[in-house]
């Protein structure tokens, strides 16, 4: 059964020219999204393990890169703010920001040091989908030297003062250490919004604007259960008190998001559309750069969140890491 469509969907096509005006600073760690694809052929006589005939590659940005490529996408102007290594995939990684229209004049390359990457095998049969067979994993093993993160926080800082709003996207690989969440801080009491999506550390980032977790990140930062009686408006005020954050933005899968801010009640916002999602990979970049979006085009923290949930709907139904243009967004929201 099809959802009924909310009414307040075309209203928020207004936001969208907008975004052209708009300017997001993304910062964080950006990832290489590595999709190799080839046809199963056989059993391995060395192992019982599948033997695939390599067919083709293809390099996305991830992580941090990914929500710079979803602001892109959107027609905001974006600018990127973090490192990668001085290697080939760093290299690959640039080149394909810089083709999606994003600015990495503030990303470095940092010698001796290897850039994040997940490599995701995907094979299958004569003329059958492919699917991931396994997924490699490479990420630095040292902290950042203390000069290129010198260099990030004053990257961010020029970078931040200038934007419409800031985008912290953190996927745990240490481009957003103390120094940088101080930065953070400073921009947002200069007036700048400044969101937060960070998957495992969710509790530093303290005083800033919007923090965005998932019904387990919300679970386990704020150590209230949300299987009891009222649990999720429990931890979601928990959290909110503990961060210090102007809103709670959480994202709750096929039951939608919510959006908790201090002094007002809760705007539950139910999932979009009645497709089952194809693939939720980066889905949480696209919903995180959406809400930066419609910030920075002037939209307040429920219509943000709105917009978001549209995208957010939109993207789960692209397989691998996606995007979802301003084009798709304006008609869906327009669809009659």
């Amino acid at each position: 059964m099809r959802r009924p469509r909310e009414p307040e969907l075309p209203s928020l096509a207004s936001l969208l020219p907008r975004f052209a005006e708009s300017e997001v600073v993304v910062v964080g760690d950006f990832v290489a999204d590595e999709y190799v694809y080839g046809e199963t052929e056989r059993i391995s006589r060395e192992a019982p393990v599948l033997i695939v005939r390599y067919e083709s590659s293809e390099l996305k940005a991830g992580g941090a890169g990914n929500a710079a490529a979803n602001l892109a996408a959107l027609g905001v102007k974006v600018r990127a703010v973090g490192v990668v290594g001085d290697d080939g995939l760093g290299n690959a990684l640039l080149e394909e920001l810089t083709g999606l229209g994003v600015d990495v004049a503030g990303i470095q390359r940092v010698p001796g040091r290897e850039t994040e990457a997940k490599t995701r095998i995907l094979a299958g049969g004569r003329s059958t989908r492919r699917q991931q067979m396994i997924r490699l994993d490479r990420a630095p093993r040292a902290p950042l030297p203390a000069t290129a993160e010198r260099r990030l926080v004053k990257d961010l800082e020029r970078a931040g003062r200038r934007a419409g709003t800031v985008l912290a996207s953190d996927y745990g690989s240490g481009a957003l250490g103390a120094a940088a969440i101080e930065a953070l801080r400073l921009l947002k009491r200069g007036g700048v919004p400044v969101c937060v999506d960070s998957r495992y550390s969710l509790r530093a980032f303290t005083g800033l604007t919007m923090v965005k977790p998932n019904e387990v990140e919300l679970e386990t930062a704020s150590g209230v259960s949300l299987a009891q009686p009222g649990g999720l408006e429990k931890a979601a005020r928990t959290l909110l008190k503990r961060v210090d954050c102007d809103v709670l933005l959480v994202t709750r899968g096929r039951n939608g998001m919510s959006v908790f801010r201090r002094g007002a009640p809760p705007v539950h916002v139910p999932a979009h559309g009645s497709q089952d999602a194809v693939d939720v990979t980066g889905a949480g970049d696209t919903v995180a750069a959406t809400f930066s979006a419609g910030l920075a085009a002037g939209g307040d923290p429920v219509a943000a969140a709105r917009l978001a949930n549209v995208a957010g709907s939109l993207v789960v139904q692209k397989a691998g890491t996606a995007t979802v243009s301003r084009e798709e967004l304006a008609a869906e929201l327009l669809r009659p």
